[in-house]
């Protein structure tokens, strides 16, 4: 009997034990991905107070749209590029990604190809008359004639495939982190590497990209900021805040983030757009907010 008992005893623990374990397992990983959660949607409120802070001292730039273009409200942007007239973007999700070649003046898609629904189409750039096209999470880049869109090869690389584009050097990718890596455009061996940061935080969450006047202009994901960063230091040198941009030219009705900067050196003109947003928009900058260095 004594002997039952004290079975009964160890068996009791034991239960109690697993039951206590699978508590604290569950309430850990349930806070975790709250806490994950959490600091994802409060980015944007998280940069708009270091912006704003006393600790800054770079320009804020707010915009004025000079025109509006058509965009398909059904193309999940990822990458964007502007070359004579016309519209070079990658779009993303499983099963739906592709690389196209748009129209701008009508927004009419001229040619697309479609990737095999493993991937998840992300950034684009235009290297010489080739088109660069990374993926999320795949660690491969697929490389187009940009005439046809045909596929003329691919390419392996390590980690996440956000963002690229190039400075005429080299190709200039972001992969989420406050890294942004520099490759050499022909066997897209990386050389060099810099962490962006403001005011001596470092700044995530980096997205599409684009190089403009000798800076990188770079999407922040899931906020309306764009990140203007020194290629030498990684420094943000400034920033754009687009703010109600959509709600100023169409109405809302399930596009997702902003997300898209192309631009047009030969008439300096700057564009932008987001996932399953209805229009492409023309802006020009204008201080927002101005502070002496």
């Amino acid at each position: 009997m004594h002997s039952m008992k004290k079975y009964g005893l160890i068996c009791l623990l034991i239960l109690t034990l697993t039951i206590s374990g699978a508590v604290y397992l569950l309430y850990h990983k349930t806070t975790e991905a709250n806490d994950t959660k959490s600091q994802t949607s409060g980015y944007a409120d998280f940069l708009s107070k270091l912006i704003d802070s006393d600790l800054s001292d770079i320009p804020v730039y707010g915009y004025r749209i000079a025109k509006v273009y058509p965009h398909d409200p059904n193309a999940f942007t990822q990458g964007l590029v502007f070359d004579n007239g016309f519209i070079y973007e990658s779009t993303g999700l499983h099963g739906r990604s592709s690389v196209r070649k748009v129209l701008m003046e009508t927004g009419k898609v001229q040619n697309v190809h479609y990737l095999p629904s493993r991937y998840f189409g992300e950034g684009l750039t235009l290297w010489r008359e080739k088109l660069i096209q990374l993926t999320w999470r795949s660690g491969v880049a697929f490389v187009y004639d940009k005439t046809n869109l045909h596929r003329l090869m691919d390419f392996k690389y390590h980690g996440e495939g956000w963002g690229i584009t190039q400075d005429g050097t080299f190709l200039i990718t972001s992969d989420g982190t406050p890294t942004l890596r520099f490759w050499e455009p022909e066997t897209f061996a990386e050389v060099k590497h810099i962490k962006v940061h403001h005011s001596g935080v470092a700044i995530t969450h980096l997205n599409e990209l684009e190089f403009i006047k000798g800076e990188i202009y770079a999407n922040v994901w899931k906020t309306d900021y764009i990140a203007i960063i020194s290629p030498k230091t990684g420094e943000v040198v400034g920033w754009i805040d687009l703010a109600n941009l959509l709600n100023n030219g169409a109405s809302r009705g399930g596009p997702d983030v902003l997300n898209g900067i192309a631009y047009d050196p030969s008439q300096d003109r700057l564009f932008v757009t987001g996932k399953l947003w209805p229009k492409l928009f023309q802006i020009q900058l204008i201080p927002k907010i101005e502070r002496n260095h």
